[in-house]
């Protein structure tokens, strides 16, 4: 009993210790965020790794979701004599909840455990300890351009899979099925309200980039430097990106849309 207890006792002190360590490493990027945005070179170049890497499987997941979204949708709404309703559907569920969330996932099975695996291999090779020797800050010149690239590109990757999500809800109903265009463009013109839906679904994209971006170069700069402490450290990235991602949405919605 006693030593469950230590036990128990010893992994909430490690979990409080880390929780410290994250939010001092957080300030110290935005610290030194500024030598990211003065040599705006470090940012583009991990922009296009973070972003346009990952934008095969952002578009071509978008589309998937937004056909099997549509289909799904149209069955259901039949029923009840709404099939016009569809594209409102696919637009409100993509907007508010799918796209940002699907998107964030992805964006961290890709981007997230790249750039883990990134700082991690440096810190195998005792790059950054060489950093430091030369009087040059690992944080500014490795981790802080990696976290603004993954924090810029993961709203515009969200608005990207949206967007392939409504395009393939139109592709399944309006040339699939055959439910009047007009009818499904108007109906999601009139229904989805530019504050409370995209720029709800803006926000809560941005804050899935800053959880991601965060949890990805803070695990690569803090795994064990051997083969299997970057391994380890890829999967805790995927692992806690995703729980991250999830549990932000649940607060998000709650405030966004419930008012609680």
């Amino acid at each position: 009993m006693g030593g469950g207890i230590r036990k128990l006792g010893s992994v909430a002190i490690d979990v409080v210790w880390q929780l410290g360590f994250i939010a001092r490493f957080f300030w110290l990027i935005l610290v030194y965020s500024g030598q990211s945005f003065t040599r705006l070179n470090l940012t583009i170049r991990e922009l296009y790794f973070s972003g346009v890497l990952s934008l095969l499987i952002i578009l071509v997941s978008g589309l998937f979701v937004g056909l099997v979204l549509g289909l799904q949708g149209y069955e259901i709404l039949q029923r009840y004599g709404s099939s016009d309703s569809m594209g409102t559907m696919v637009a409100l569920s993509l907007l508010r909840e799918l796209g940002p969330v699907v998107a964030g996932l992805l964006f961290a099975s890709r981007a997230g455990s790249a750039v883990t695996a990134e700082i991690g291999l440096m810190k195998v090779t005792e790059q950054l300890k060489a950093m430091d020797m030369m009087a040059v800050s690992p944080i500014a010149r490795v981790v802080a351009p990696r976290f603004w690239g993954g924090v810029i590109s993961m709203p515009l990757l969200a608005a990207m899979f949206s967007t392939m999500g409504i395009f393939g809800g139109w592709l399944i109903g309006v040339v699939f099925i055959g439910i009047d265009d007009g009818a499904f463009w108007s109906q999601m013109q009139s229904a989805v309200d530019f504050r409370y839906d995209v720029l709800n679904g803006v926000i809560k994209s941005c804050a899935f980039g800053v959880a991601v971006s965060l949890i990805a170069v803070f695990q690569g700069y803090d795994c064990v430097p051997t083969a299997e402490g970057v391994s380890r450290a890829i999967t805790r990235t995927v692992v806690s990106s995703a729980l991250a991602i999830l549990a932000l949405d649940f607060v998000m919605t709650s405030f966004m849309f419930r008012g609680l």
